[in-house]
């Protein structure tokens, strides 16, 4: 066996248990999935939107979405269904504060509407258009200047995220007053980029890799190019051999952003790469078949999980807690692994990326 037929082997061990833990996650009753097995049959939790399509993400990824039976389907699509608000077009969980994070409220859209798609249904109202209900920095593109501005990117990560959500409304305007409004963004993206490293903000490089990675985001739906590209590239490759990954976001976004780039990597410097990642994966994978955000835990709020304990980033919204915070596997870094394993298929220049799933989930 070559090279690339030992680490793809590797690659495929870490994924047994698995789809017995997702299977395991799915509630019946409101046809959502929970985030982790601590968030089942705990008074306080209850499926979510974010990890309802994760979990279709990772059928979607296995080939199993296409052969759901269809009660399982329909019970699904009335989940998100009923998230949605009649009278904004958003889509929102029960908790509280989910609807005053507006990454969540972005997220929660997008993961919507994709989901949505994927089962073949739509949303039973409108989407949101532009109202006088959207914040007043949407009303000019001076406006959203300023509201970039004072966004901070001491955390990388948390800042380009908050960048990206606030640029969201952009999609939803007419084709014209959308067209101004990206080349704003994108212009400002241009000024403060590191043209050293090819980063946004400050913090460690898996952090900076992180809010790069979310601001790759949006080039990638508007379909244009992000600019010092070589320089990313080497700054990924140097924080691969230099740093640790102590979250699952820090393993999938290196990957997940060399997909976009359009730069050439060498053959010896791909099978480097899959090496580096698989080790680090093999180290979030939990007793229970899942895989876990951080290395010995879960966190019980991933909404405010990108700044670590120790850390400090203004205006941090309360936490959306959906787990007890244990040792277990979540959705939200289950659905990043199984991606994983995607892009490094196709990172080796596999053709075929065939199912790993052990557990058909009630698929006969």
């Amino acid at each position: 066996m070559d090279v690339t037929g030992r680490l793809l082997q590797e690659l495929d061990r870490q994924y047994v248990g698995l789809f017995d833990w997702l299977s395991g996650q799915f509630d019946p009753v409101t046809g959502g999935f929970y985030y982790a097995r601590s968030s089942i049959g705990a008074r306080t939790f209850a499926p979510d939107i974010e990890s309802t399509a994760q979990a279709i993400n990772i059928l979607k990824r296995q080939q199993l979405l296409d052969e759901m039976p269809d009660p399982i389907r329909e019970s699904i699509v009335k989940f998100f269904q009923r998230k949605q608000d009649q009278g904004s077009g958003y889509f929102f969980d029960e908790h509280p504060a989910m609807a005053k994070d507006e990454v969540m409220v972005q997220r929660a859209l997008n993961y919507s509407i994709g989901s949505l798609k994927r089962l073949g249904a739509t949303p039973l109202y409108d989407l949101p258009k532009a109202t006088n209900e959207w914040p007043s920095f949407t009303k000019s593109v001076t406006a959203y200047r300023q509201e970039w501005e004072r966004i901070s990117l001491q955390n990388s990560w948390r800042g380009c995220d908050r960048l990206v959500s606030s640029a969201g409304y952009i999609h939803h305007m007419e084709p014209e007053q959308q067209k101004r409004y990206v080349q704003s963004f994108v212009d400002y993206l241009a000024e403060i980029q590191d043209p050293t490293t090819g980063l946004w903000g400050e913090g460690s490089l898996y952090v900076k890799i992180s809010g790069t990675f979310k601001l790759h985001t949006f080039y990638r739906k508007y379909q244009m190019r992000m600019p010092n590209q070589e320089k990313i590239y080497q700054s990924i490759m140097r924080c691969l051999h230099e740093e640790e990954a102590t979250d699952m976001c820090y393993v999938r976004n290196p990957i997940d952003l060399l997909s976009y780039l359009e730069v050439e990597i060498p053959r010896e410097y791909r099978h480097q790469i899959c090496k580096v990642t698989i080790e680090n994966l093999q180290s979030f994978k939990q007793s229970d078949g899942g895989f876990s955000r951080e290395i010995d835990r879960s966190p019980k709020a991933p909404n405010v999980s990108q700044v670590k304990a120790g850390e400090h980033y203004p205006e941090m919204p309360r936490p959306v807690e959906l787990g007890l915070g244990l040792r277990e596997g979540d959705m939200n870094a289950s659905t990043q692994a199984t991606l994983i394993r995607q892009q490094l298929y196709h990172l080796l220049q596999t053709e075929s990326v065939h199912s790993c799933a052990r557990h058909n989930f009630g698929i006969d």
